[in-house]
């Protein structure tokens, strides 16, 4: 019989070390009530934070929808609403992704239009490109950004 522990055993053991000291440490502030209202107003507002950076940049190439499952993971931790949330937005994202892969190659070459398009269209509401023109010496007046005029 081996009495040797395997690697796996030791990380499981470990990994609920750490959950039992978060859950003693999380304990000890719920214990006194102005604590618990300010772990529960920062969380809210590091969540929020990081869902709203989320749903802005879930048009872009890049992390939109981790964000997005990131900030209501946060809220989760302190909020049931946001588990139910994150479940319900997870689902639906999954369902919308089933539905993208399984479309022919048209569907995807618009899906990719339309991302670049959003993409060149933001490039130049925030004057990207009057920025380039300079850089390059031309000095086409379209190219500047109605916003940053």
């Amino acid at each position: 019989m081996n009495s040797e522990v395997s690697e796996t055993e030791v990380e499981v053991e470990e990994v609920g070390r750490w959950r039992a000291r978060g859950r003693a440490y999380r304990a000890s502030i719920a214990a006194r009530p102005t604590l618990n209202a300010g772990y529960r107003v920062g969380v809210a507002l590091i969540g929020g934070l990081v869902l709203i950076a989320g749903i802005i940049a879930i048009p872009y190439p890049g992390p939109g929808w981790a964000l997005v499952f990131a900030g209501f993971g946060i809220l989760a931790t302190e909020f049931v609403w946001a588990h139910h949330s994150l479940q319900w937005v997870r689902g639906k994202y999954r369902t919308a992704m089933d539905w993208y892969t399984s479309r022919g190659w048209f569907i995807k070459i618009a899906g990719a239009a339309l991302t670049f398009a959003v993409v060149v269209l933001t490039m130049w509401l925030l004057g990207t490109f009057a920025l380039v023109d300079g850089w390059i010496g031309v000095d086409w007046p379209w190219l500047k950004s109605p916003l940053m005029s």
